[in-house]
């Protein structure tokens, strides 16, 4: 499967990745700035998923790793509008200079 993102080498190509095996506690959704996010937190490593729902392109989103305790709502809402700073309007990803 190769990737629309143009990548600088040639012979590279994103690979789906393998299937996810953890198990997660599902957050809800949450909208901040008019954008819809699924929010999961997995039971593992308390790493927190978030899958951009309303965004331009199926699939993307983000995680946040390195909190042992889980986030407060204003923490997962601060890392949401974190992330939305650095979309790039033109292609929905985030800005690569």
């Amino acid at each position: 499967m190769e990737s629309d993102r143009n990548p600088t080498d040639e012979g590279w190509f994103y690979a789906p990745a393998p299937p996810d095996m953890r198990t997660y506690r599902e957050l809800g959704n949450f909208t901040v700035d008019g954008e819809t996010f699924a929010v999961r937190r997995s039971d593992g490593d308390g790493s927190t998923h978030y899958d951009w729902i309303s965004g331009p392109n199926d699939g993307y989103g983000f995680s946040t790793f390195g909190s042992p305790e889980p986030l407060s709502h204003e923490q997962r809402l601060a890392s949401i509008r974190d992330f939305l700073a650095g979309i790039d309007p033109a292609t929905g990803y985030l800005y690569d200079p």
